[in-house]
This record gives structure tokens, C-alpha cells and sequence, in this order.
């Protein structure tokens, strides 16, 4: 028997189950309301790239180390034990395992709800906030379906119609220098968007609908002077999703992409690992202080799978000796099939396991996001 899934001519139905369910809920007083959710995805982050950051800080305090909970993730896909970041980022959006380059799709092609477009269906704000193409894999699995991570036109044309309120990233030529000669920047401005590029042009926008892609594809390094740019976009992310959801009374999703992590994985760089993991942990520091300051917020610190097996043993085999030095090895060039580690903070972070699949974050996040009503 075919296993029922959300589809979007299905969604209208299931809205108004779940927003009747929610209500006999509440009266019950379930559980402590989850209103906001942050999901920070840290691409390629295994489970020695937040203890190298503490390392190269002297082991002074990291926002990493403020989380309420911490626990293991298997990102194993449908059809490898070693995900790529289409089929991760589709589980840890969609709640379903998918093949690897598959897209908001399961392996037989149908069509899966990410629980971005599942919040935006019950009237909440999104945020899409990352370093990388905002077609590449991870930002893609949120907003698009399409049976190969490389469709990069195709995945570009799901997102003037997906209804996120705030884009920030890179990725320009997809939208605007297209075999079709389609302009989508137009289709933006035709829906309501503030369309800028740069953020300075932020300044004096406190709500609404705003994109911004600020580079062609992807935005530069760290080592190579990117600056706070993921830090200021994600502060001015959460303050536009605020105001606007004053004005709705409802909350928001937001998913924010530590990208270049993965990139720097895969030239087996420490120098850039340490770069763009502390450019990452700022992200974390803006999420959790957002988290202290409105209750009812979420925060999920997590990764779509570990790049590079890095290991940071020590320079000497003799450990009756002083301070040896370590160095940082790695096993790959590639993806590994290690677990990744999950951070939890705020409301709702002590209902998640220690250990757990990829697809049981999307999961519990999907019953948050029905309990906000």
C-alpha cells in the first residue's frame, strides 16, 4: 500500500484538521507553546568542528556551549549511508528520507511539504537566511522539488511563489540570467518584494517582504573578507519577521545556513573551518539571545551531514609530556557517514532525544508548528 503524504492539493484539508485539533488541544494545556522556530544549519559540521572552534578560542566560552540539550544525528539518506546535502537537507525539512540530489521529493517522485511552506500555509512568516547559492542544496530542499539538486534554473523559479518573507543569499544569475530569458527578480517585485543588493539597503527596512541576493552565486569566504555579512542578515531577518509578526499575531519559521562550513570541509582547510565556524557560532549567539528575549522561541543548532572526517589528535605519543601541540587531520575530501551533533535552546528543547534520525527533527518541528495554534 502507498504511504499517504501532504501534498499541496491536500494541505487546505489538513490545515483545518490540524487548527481544530490544535484548539481541543489547547484546552487541555498540552504542552508549553512553541510560537517561534530558528533551525541553524551548519553544512558539513561534524562532530569535531565545534570542539576545533573551542580549541582555536583558547577553550573561551562559545555560544555552542550556552545550549540547553544536546544529542547525535544519523543523516544517513534512502539510498546511500552517506547523505549529500539534497537528500539531508530534504529530511531535515520535509521529515522524509529522499535518494541522494533528489530535492522536495521522496525517491518515487512525489511531492513533500517542507515545514517552511507548511508555516507559511497557516499564515506565519519564513526566513531563509544563508552564506551559499540560495539554489544550492540545503536552502533548495525548503522551497523547491525537483528530482536533481543540479536543475538550478528550475529550483530558482519555485521561490518568487513560495511566500518567504525575508531571503537573504547568494545565487543572483539564476533569477536573472536564465536560458529562458525569464527575469524572476520581476516576479519578486510583481509579489510585493523589496528587491536589494546589498545590505546597507536594509537600512530603514523594519517589515515586509524583502529578498536580497548579494552575490552572482555563491557569497565570498571568510578568508576571503565576507565580513559579518550572515551575522548582520540574520539579525535584520529577525528583526523584519518580528514586526511583522506583531502586526499577524502569529510566529515565524526561520531557517539560517552556516554554507561555507561544508566548503572549506572539503578543501581540508582548518584555517577556513575556524573562519566560518566562528562566523557560524555568532549566528547561534543571535539566535539564542532572540530566544531570551521572546519567549516561546525555539532554536534547533544542527548539520545536514559531516564533510571532511576531521580528527585533531595529538603531535606526540608521549602523554607524560607538557603540551604537545595538535594537528588537524582529515579522512576525506568528501562526506562522511558519522553521526552530527544537534544543539537545543529555549522553549520545546527538552523534547528532543539524544540520539536521532535527520527526519525526527523535521518531525517534531511539524508538531510545533500545529501546536502554535
Amino acid at each position: 500500500m502507498k504511504k499517504l503524504r501532504l501534498t499541496y492539493s491536500l494541505l487546505p484539508l489538513a490545515v483545518a484538521f490540524f487548527a481544530f485539533f490544535i484548539s481541543s488541544c489547547k484546552e487541555k494545556n498540552c504542552e508549553p507553546q512553541v510560537k517561534n522556530i530558528i533551525m541553524l544549519i551548519g553544512d558539513g559540521m561534524g562532530p569535531t568542528h565545534i570542539p576545533a572552534l573551542m580549541l582555536e578560542e583558547q577553550y573561551a566560552p562559545t555560544n555552542f556551549e550556552r545550549a540547553q540539550r544536546a544529542g547525535f544525528v544519523k543523516t544517513f539518506s534512502n539510498n546511500n549511508r552517506v547523505t549529500d546535502s539534497a537528500a539531508a537537507g530534504t529530511a531535515l525539512a520535509c521529515g522524509e528520507k529522499t535518494d541522494n540530489s533528489v530535492i522536495g521529493l521522496t525517491s518515487e517522485g512525489d511531492t513533500l511539504i517542507s515545514n517552511l511552506t507548511f508555516a507559511e500555509a497557516l499564515g506565519m512568516e519564513s526566513a531563509l537566511v544563508v552564506s551559499c547559492d540560495i539554489t544550492h542544496a540545503t536552502p533548495a530542499a525548503f522551497y523547491a522539488h525537483a528530482k536533481h539538486r543540479n536543475e538550478r534554473e528550475n529550483i530558482a523559479t519555485w521561490l518568487p511563489n513560495a511566500g518567504i518573507d525575508v531571503i537573504f543569499g547568494g545565487g543572483l544569475t539564476a533569477f536573472t540570467n536564465r536560458s529562458d530569458n525569464i527575469n524572476l527578480i520581476e516576479k519578486f517585485k510583481e509579489n510585493g518584494y523589496i528587491v536589494i543588493d546589498s545590505l546597507l539597503q536594509t537600512k530603514g527596512i523594519t517589515e515586509g517582504k524583502v529578498i536580497g541576493l548579494l552575490a552572482d552565486e555563491h557569497l565570498p569566504s571568510m578568508v576571503n573578507g565576507r565580513g559579518d555579512i550572515l551575522p548582520q542578515a540574520t539579525q535584520k531577518a529577525l528583526e523584519i519577521l518580528t514586526a511583522n509578526t506583531q502586526k499577524r499575531g502569529k510566529g515565524f519559521f526561520m531557517m539560517v545556513e552556516g554554507s561555507q562550513i561544508d566548503f572549506e570541509s572539503h578543501a581540508n582547510n582548518p584555517k577556513g573551518i575556524y573562519a566560518e565556524m566562528k562566523d557560524f557560532d555568532k549566528v547561534v549567539g543571535i539566535a539564542f539571545d532572540y530566544a531570551d528575549s521572546h519567549p516561546g522561541t525555539l532554536v534547533i543548532v544542527c548539520a545536514d551531514h559531516d564533510t571532511g572526517g576531521m580528527s585533531i589528535p595529538s603531535c606526540k605519543t608521549d602523554f607524560t609530556l607538557g603540551e604537545s601541540g595538535v594537528e588537524y587531520n582529515f579522512g576525506s575530501t568528501s562526506h562522511t557517514a558519522t553521526m552530527t551533533p544537534a544543539l537545543f535552546y529555549g522553549t520545546g528543547a527538552d523534547k528532543f532525544e539524544a540520539i536521532m534520525d535527520n527526519t525526527d527533527i523535521a518531525k517534531k518541528v511539524r508538531e510545533f508548528i500545529q501546536n502554535s495554534f
